[in-house]
């Protein structure tokens, strides 16, 4: 299997299964009504549950897509917490401000 968007069904941990074929062939610009109206008891999978694409977009507002692409950044962004593998884990940044580390900290 090749790494083109047309054959990936699974991106940043999320399952699109059908859904990741559907988006790619469906005539843009689109909005996210119409997409939950042709696709909207399509399933997407996650580590720790799953959501249809009507429940990830129903609490948006109207949104216009012109692209497969920008379908798949508004899923990535309106998906639960569920979608979420470790709540606020980060092993790049350093703790935000307030928050205290597990790690004690490197001196060089």
């Amino acid at each position: 299997m090749s790494d083109t968007p047309t054959d990936r069904t699974r991106e940043i941990g999320i399952d699109f299964g059908s859904l990741a074929q559907q988006l790619e062939e469906h005539e843009y610009p689109a909005t996210n009504d119409e997409l939950v109206e042709q696709y909207g008891e399509s399933v997407l999978i996650f580590q720790n549950g799953e959501q249809t694409l009507r429940e990830v977009f129903e609490a948006m507002a109207t949104e216009s897509f012109n692209s497969p692409r920008d379908a798949r950044q508004a899923i990535f962004n309106g998906v639960n917490e569920q979608a979420i593998g470790r709540k606020g884990y980060s092993d790049r940044d350093p703790p935000a401000l307030g928050e205290e580390s597990e790690q004690p900290g490197e001196s060089f």
